[in-house]
């Protein structure tokens, strides 16, 4: 009997056909796909229009059920999994990126390859360390701090353990994991809002989902969902990891609390039922809005929404036909990539979160967007176009990607199987949508000593009967001593989930980024065609709602104004860049306080009579002596200039630690401008500081938690340090 998996009118998913108008994928087999689509994609696509699991797959686990499209997809991400294993041990990106990324193998490790090849994941992450630390990717503006998301690496080495149980992977692992934390603590910490700072996890294309005004020292102020959601899990791992260790855990217990309670409180949107992407701004931050999927699904997925808030997630994000999109609405003007993208790895986070809620509709559309893209292309791609859920047209994808193949492979394992580990052993809690009802098997599975056969009956979450070798049990479990052949047989009760209900959307942009800027005592703005209002900000706090696009302001006293476009429907556009009112700055020239640098390089543009040059081998510490005529809260920052290395990419941003009259401040970033650009100058972030009249002694200077990713050049000039006053 053919039953229909998902009925949106763009495509529909059967037990042995995916049909897209002329585009079709058709099991022939559980172990055979064929193809037949009509769109012209772009060469790092695999060409194949038919597919044959090969012979040479090592044995491993074999799942079989009454969807043989299913059953065959999976057989398809067994054989890419052991086509993305390199010579050295190490998992491979995709089929076209070579070598290991910490984002990309720890989110794959998370979804499935924990449990699918936890030695390959053990040598991956093993590669990704350097100075005893994780090793973030190569982002924007040089990486690390910018990008802040290397933490993933610690999700999935505690992944492992839980799966494996060995101790000795346990006892390495920490003291990486510590160190790591404890340098992102000193880097990262936003002691205002209780966040973490960095770019979002994984969406690390500046323009694809932040507005084009911010740069990356904006970037790195920003506080982002995601990637707290990760330094939550992160500190909470490292308490647990103390406590089997028999260490002391409190520290990283109470840096998680503090993380969760501030995602909740800053981040949670009454009005909306889910998160918003990020705080961003400068010395006042707002929060955008838009919906990111991976973000929300971690906060389900890690308990930092409670089950009131999961359920509401759920119920209202904004689900486009042919799946959860990175974010929404989608930035206008901006090409298919993490804007206007569906990502499977995003998807699987996002079942995986669905099926923790309940909510089998939001289950059963999620799985229909793995298996049909999967199905269609015969290969786990990275990313899709929202509205056509096709490949061609995106800015860069490859097949066979890593984190698609564990999304694939999470479905069986995470989903229909409901595989948690945990120190104690292995548990079961299927979740299987009243489309995907039958009986499935997964044979031939190792956990730890024993080789585990797991049959589940019915569909829905709820557990009717559990058999364990024959007899009934209470609890659908394997402990984690048990050796040799176990069988499991769990029967669900066939009711449907808890909830049902969730939003579908029309794939749609955002009104575009509008200019703000001030003359006299007017701000003033550019109209946007489709705006209904604006909305104006001041020290981020909404104080005007207004149709016309220009508001009187007072010159005298410190500000920060942003101003967004309202649409019709009520929906946000990204906020101007912020415009300051900054009626006192004062600024002192770098070369007054260090000495000049003589440079190679071209270097124009600085202000004064000179520059100082910031290395590892000299100006290691730099003090500034000043008098403070009026007392009160400063913001501190610095003119600078970073041509080690692109805009968007490498690992040489320069960071400095800051210390006021002998208290430790916080760190300075300096990130990459451009390639042998030395002429590019921009400001650091800016620490807040309360100076009373009178002398001060401010301290740049560098510590070993100031190490960048590179390790050897860490490099800027510095043109003056400025004080803002912003409260007398």
């Amino acid at each position: 009997m053919s039953r229909p998996l998902y009925s949106a009118p763009e495509f529909s998913l059967h037990p042995d056909r995916i049909v897209q108008g002329d585009i079709h994928a058709e099991v022939l087999s559980p172990t055979h796909l064929r193809s037949n689509y009509g769109e012209t994609i772009h060469d790092d696509r695999d060409p194949r229009t038919e597919w044959t699991m090969a012979s040479d797959i090592p044995t491993g686990p074999n799942y079989a059920s009454d969807q043989p499209i299913v059953d065959a997809l999976f057989n398809l991400a067994k054989e890419e999994a052991h086509r993305n294993v390199e010579g050295d041990g190490t998992l491979r990106t995709g089929a076209k990126w070579s070598g290991v990324w910490t984002r990309d193998v720890s989110y794959s490790a998370l979804l499935a390859f924990a449990i699918h090849n936890p030695e390959a994941v053990k040598a991956s992450l093993r590669a990704k360390v350097k100075r005893g630390r994780i090793v973030q990717d190569t982002g924007s503006g040089g990486a690390w701090p910018v990008s802040s998301d290397r933490t993933t690496w610690v999700l999935a080495a505690w992944e492992v353990h839980q799966v494996t149980g060995e101790r000795a992977w346990l006892e390495e692992i920490f003291p990486i994991i510590t160190a790591t934390l404890d340098d992102d603590r000193k880097t990262l910490a936003d002691p205002e809002t209780g966040l973490y700072r960095g770019e979002s996890s994984f969406l690390d294309w500046r323009e694809q989902t932040y507005p084009r005004w911010m740069d990356n020292t904006d970037i790195y102020e920003s506080l982002c969902l995601g990637t707290n959601a990760v330094h939550y899990r992160a500190h909470r791992i490292a308490a647990e990891m103390a406590d089997l260790l028999g260490q002391d855990g409190e520290a990283y217990r109470s840096v998680a609390a503090t993380l969760k309670q501030a995602i909740n409180d800053r981040l949670w949107l009454l009005d909306k039922g889910y998160y918003g992407q990020y705080l961003y701004g400068r010395d006042h931050m707002l929060v955008s809005p838009r919906f990111e999927a991976l973000g929300e699904a971690l906060c389900i997925l890690l308990d930092i929404a409670d089950a009131e808030q999961a359920a509401t997630i759920m119920e209202r994000a904004p689900l486009t036909p042919f799946g959860v999109s990175c974010i929404y609405p989608q930035i206008p003007d901006v090409p298919p990539y993490h804007n206007n993208g569906v990502w499977p790895f995003v998807q699987g986070f996002w079942n995986l979160a669905a099926a923790r809620a309940g909510n089998g509709a939001a289950l059963e559309h999620g799985l229909a967007a793995i298996y049909r893209s999967a199905g269609l292309y015969l290969s786990n791609y990275e990313n899709l176009v929202t509205e056509s859920g096709g490949v061609m047209g995106t800015e860069i994808n490859s097949h066979r990607m890593l984190w698609s193949i564990a999304a694939n492979l999470a479905m069986v394992y995470r989903v229909f199987m409901g595989m948690e580990f945990r120190v104690d052993g292995l548990y079961f809690s299927p979740s299987v949508p009243k489309g995907y009802r039958g009986s499935r098997t997964l044979t031939d599975f190792q956990y730890r000593g024993a080789t585990v056969t797991i049959s589940v009956h019915g569909y829905g979450q709820r557990i009717k009967a559990v058999k364990i070798d024959g007899e009934p049990v209470d609890v659908a479990f394997v402990g984690a001593d048990a050796v040799g052949d176990v069988v499991v047989d769990i029967e669900l009760e066939n009711k449907d989930f808890a909830y049902d209900t969730i939003h579908r959307v029309q794939n749609q942009a955002s009104l575009p980024t509008l200019w703000a800027g001030r003359v006299g005592n007017v701000l003033q703005w550019s109209r946007v065609v489709g705006a209904a209002h604006y909305h104006v900000y001041r020290n981020e706090e909404l104080f005007c709602q207004t149709s016309e696009n220009k508001y009187t302001v007072d010159p005298t006293v410190y500000a920060s104004y942003q101003v967004a476009a309202v649409d019709a429907n009520g929906q946000e556009a990204f906020a101007s860049q912020p415009v300051l009112v900054t009626p006192e700055v004062f600024v002192f020239q770098a070369e007054a306080y260090a000495p000049a640098a003589k440079v190679e390089e071209k270097c124009e543009n600085y202000t004064g009579k000179g520059f100082i040059e910031l290395m590892l081998s000299h100006n290691r510490q730099v003090k500034w002596t000043v008098d403070v005529a009026k007392g009160g809260a400063y913001l501190i920052d610095f003119r600078f200039a970073n041509g080690s290395g692109p805009v968007n990419t490498d690992n040489k941003c320069a960071i400095r630690s800051l210390t006021v009259n002998d208290h430790y401040t916080g760190t300075v970033v300096f990130p990459q401008r451009g390639a042998g650009d030395w002429s590019k100058w921009g400001h650091t972030n800016a620490h807040r500081v309360n100076l009373p009249e009178g002398k001060h002694t401010i301290l740049l200077h560098f510590e070993d938690w100031n190490h960048n990713m590179d390790g050897e050049v860490n490099r800027a000039f510095v043109d003056y340090m400025r004080l803002t006053l912003v409260e007398s």
